[in-house]
């Protein structure tokens, strides 16, 4: 039974968070609709939360590539295109 114990330890981590009152009521209304643990529907969210935070960097990072590399578009081009998107006879989307 101790060996089970190690294993868990091992691959998991307690966080401890302190969060308002409303947002835990939050997450145990949302527990009870779906029938799920407060850890799991936590688990969810910081799952969610972590992927969105590397999809940002990830998109940044090609951005500031971009940049380096002169693969930009000036702002009058862009604001351009911008004004005609409500028109009769919008502009193509500038490359």
């Amino acid at each position: 039974m101790q060996m089970k114990n190690d294993t868990v330890q091992a691959t998991t981590k307690v966080l401890t968070a302190h969060v308002p009152l409303p947002m835990a009521d939050k997450v145990d209304q949302m527990a009870v609709r779906l029938e799920r643990s407060r850890g799991w529907i936590i688990k969810q969210a910081l799952s969610a939360w972590l992927a969105q935070e590397e999809e940002r960097d990830r998109l940044t990072l090609e951005a500031l590539n971009d940049v380096e590399s002169g693969q930009v578009i000036d702002h009058q081009t862009v604001q351009t295109w911008a004004d005609s998107l409500g028109t009769d006879h919008p502009l193509p989307m500038p490359r």
